[in-house]
């Protein structure tokens, strides 16, 4: 193995930790207890940060599922690998910091969904437990040149209008199939002989809209003092982006009751308990199994939810409850019950892992291609953090014709787009986002020299060409998969019935002991 990659420290103990990387979908930090909500539970999330740290300000690097993911699991930005939407192939030549970890001796195991598109579905995880719960085709190619809806597959307010419990959904149904399998992948880690370190990433769909809870994560919740959106100023409704995702989403034809709107937030509120649980049942396992004490627990989401600030629902925006995770770490050398405020984002993660895994003394393998992020690793151990360290944002996926960029450097927010004015907030002063400063005389030379640094940082009519070029090959791909016969790239995850459990080839009086635990 040659050098470690650039951001990567070097490493000191004995042995490797294993990881366990939890995620959820479309969660916003604002709406979980452990980040100061006064009414949402989330018990199991407070108590992994009282033992372990809280990023207070980490964000995506690009606001929608598949592009979001791709990117934390590269550390390359959006340009970079042509992660531009919900139907871009992830390329299979793109390193993740699965191959990474799996070249440092880690076993490395998926279980839910990470919106892989294309005919490589593992991208480094040596076994995937579940399908994904979304397509891994190009049915999903936004159309930048007309602009038009994608009809059943665009967010529209239908979801809102379907909000309240239910006994089962395919969600429900999901993310139950997905937190079996995590739990019985770390008791099969511990009755397996082989100890090298593992990291299993359990990814679950929840709090994603339709905004539908079973009856007891319902009834956690009090209907009538759940807390509804705030009044958007006539300012803030004003902006370009917030008009736009508004008719995109159809929020000003078809609509919503402010009762509909009370029973989105309930439920979504309720999954996040829901979701919270399987924090607590994971952990529980990694306890049980005796592995809780040499395993570093992250916690995550792919991005936010508006959930009806601004007039918004859903992602798509780099508004702070569209762009905000939560990102929770403990474990073995993690500072216990600390906060971290300079922003950080999910680019961070591929070196922050390698970082974790050189704990155990494993050569860091050289990089395979240039990263975008830097570790975490230092600060969630008590080191130092640059204050004034830069995250960046690319989207270019659909309710959009042009790509759009986010600067976030100490308290201050650029949000650029050719087709909008520029945005400019102070995150720490106006949490909300309700004050552009763009046009503010006294922030005139800050202004400016943020859109001098997107104009250097980003060639948007060039991007703008690559989206276009591929969304026209996305676009006709489509049709032709979909012609009989049909092409599917989706996940099948492999069972061999006949190696299962107790079978005739098989010693009973050794498959008993075998597979007990302790």
């Amino acid at each position: 193995m040659a050098a470690a990659p650039n951001g990567v420290k070097g490493c000191c103990v004995m042995t490797a930790p294993n990881i366990l990387m939890v995620m959820a979908d479309q969660l916003a930090p604002q709406f979980t207890g452990t980040y100061g909500h006064p009414l949402v539970q989330t018990p199991n999330l407070d108590a992994l940060a009282e033992r372990g740290v809280r990023f207070d300000s980490a964000y995506v690097h690009s606001p929608l599922c598949a592009p979001a993911r791709f990117t934390m699991l590269a550390g390359q930005a959006v340009h970079r690998i042509g992660a531009w939407d919900n139907a871009s192939e992830f390329p299979a030549q793109v390193p993740t910091l699965a191959h990474y970890l799996k070249l440092m001796g880690y076993r490395t195991v998926l279980s839910g969904k990470m919106h892989f598109v294309g005919p490589d579905q593992l991208h480094g995880f040596d076994t995937r437990l579940t399908t994904d719960i979304y397509p891994a085709d190009f049915a999903w190619t936004p159309d930048w040149e007309t602009g038009a809806r994608m009809d059943k597959w665009y967010h529209g307010m239908d979801t809102l209008h379907e909000a309240g419990h239910a006994a089962m959904t395919y969600q429900i149904e999901y993310d139950d199939e997905v937190g079996f399998h995590a739990r019985r992948q770390l008791f099969d880690f511990a009755r397996d002989p082989d100890d090298s370190p593992f990291f299993l990433c359990a990814s679950f769909i929840h709090p994603h809209d339709p905004y539908v809870a079973r009856p007891e994560w319902w009834d956690l919740y009090d209907h009538d003092t759940i807390d509804m959106p705030g009044a958007v100023p006539d300012a803030v409704a004003a902006e370009a982006h917030v008009r736009r995702i508004r008719e995109g989403l159809e929020v000003d034809t078809v609509g919503y009751t402010e009762a509909q709107a009370r029973n989105s937030r309930h439920a979504y509120y309720a999954n996040v308990s829901y979701f919270d649980d399987w924090i607590g049942q994971l952990v529980a396992t990694l306890e049980e199994t005796d592995q809780l004490d040499n395993t570093v627990v992250i916690v995550t989401s792919d991005h936010g939810d508006m959930l009806g600030e601004r007039g918004l629902w859903f992602k798509m925006a780099f508004y702070e409850e569209s762009a905000r995770v939560p990102l929770v770490m403990a474990g073995p050398g993690v500072t216990a019950g600390a906060s971290v405020g300079t922003p950080c984002s999910h680019l961070d993660f591929l070196p922050t892992l390698v970082d974790i895994a050189s704990e155990g003394g494993a050569a860091a393998p050289e990089l395979g291609a240039a990263i975008d992020g830097s570790t975490l690793w230092d600060a969630a151990t008590g080191g130092a953090i640059d204050a004034e360290r830069t995250v960046l944002g690319e989207y270019c996926g659909e309710m959009l014709t042009h790509p759009m960029f986010m600067i976030r450097r100490g308290d201050h927010k650029y949000i650029h787009c050719d087709t909008d004015d520029p945005l400019l907030f102070d995150v720490a002063a106006d949490p909300k986002e309700h004050q552009n400063l763009a046009t503010d005389p006294g922030h005139s030379a800050l202004a400016t020299a943020f859109a001098a640094e997107v104009a250097k940082r980003w060639d948007s009519d060039a991007i703008r060409g690559r989206v276009i070029e591929s969304q026209q090959v996305r676009r006709l791909l489509d049709q032709a998969m979909s012609a009989e016969p049909r092409v599917a790239w989706d996940h099948q995850p492999g069972k061999d019935a006949a190696e299962q459990y107790v079978r005739n080839h098989m010693n009973w009086f050794e498959v008993g002991p075998r597979t007990r635990y302790p």
